[in-house]
């Protein structure tokens, strides 16, 4: 059905199903129920999806996508163009409310989307900070994994951090105040391990990292 209303219809149901399994899960969200949303019949759900799990890898690919698309256009430098931010957020809303559900449950769009996500954020700190983040070594790899791990966490534990804040922080118009907070801490951050204390604590962790990994080759000779 790839007319323009065919078009408007699947993309109706896409963005039911998203908010769909991002409040009630994967288990309780059925097929009736995402037609229900989408104001179209179960029959034109299943024309265009199939099964609820050809649904839900339909939901996987689109929301990963959005999400990684997004992220690349912001490291290419897209971010800095006005109008950027705001559209980044309204389009990735729903996205972002699917993952978080996906995330929480332990699903397997959940490890593709943090596995392509480190893996972008590898190339990123490669390509801006090539001497300290070498491609391909163990550093640019923790690195990244944590850096992706970080944001992640704020999205499996979004209900919290809603709480702590006030506002729903998944909804369209308070998703920017997170995105400023992650800067602003990033930000503060900088600062703190360019004082002389940070880069003394910088020194000491590195320091026993690099002890442990001598041990640890010493180990295996």
């Amino acid at each position: 059905m790839n007319t323009p209303a065919g078009r408007v219809g699947r993309a109706r149901i896409m963005d039911a199903a998203l908010r769909q399994f991002a409040v009630h899960g994967f288990k309780a969200t059925t097929i009736r129920s995402v037609a229900a949303e989408a104001g179209v019949s179960p029959a034109l759900v299943q024309q265009h999806y199939g099964t609820k799990d050809g649904l839900r890898e339909a939901c996987d690919e689109h929301a990963i996508g959005t999400l990684l698309e997004q992220a690349r256009r912001s490291m290419a430098g897209e971010a800095a163009n006005p109008g950027f931010v705001p559209t980044m957020f309204e389009t990735s809303r729903l996205s972002t409310g699917y993952l978080a559900r996906a995330l929480v449950e332990g699903s397997a769009a959940a490890a593709t989307f943090f596995d392509e996500g480190a893996a972008l954020t590898e190339e990123f700190l490669t390509a801006t900070w090539p001497e300290r983040f070498p491609a391909g070594s163990a550093r640019t790899r923790d690195a990244a994994a944590v850096m992706a791990a970080m944001h992640g966490g704020t999205l499996v534990l979004h209900e919290h951090v809603s709480r702590r804040t006030g506002v729903d922080v998944l909804q369209s118009e308070n998703t920017s105040r997170l995105g400023a907070a992650i800067g602003d801490v990033y930000a503060a951050m900088g600062e703190f391990l360019a004082s002389g204390v940070g880069g003394q604590l910088t020194e000491a962790v590195q320091a026993v990292a690099d002890e442990e990994q001598t041990l640890e080759g010493a180990g295996d000779d």
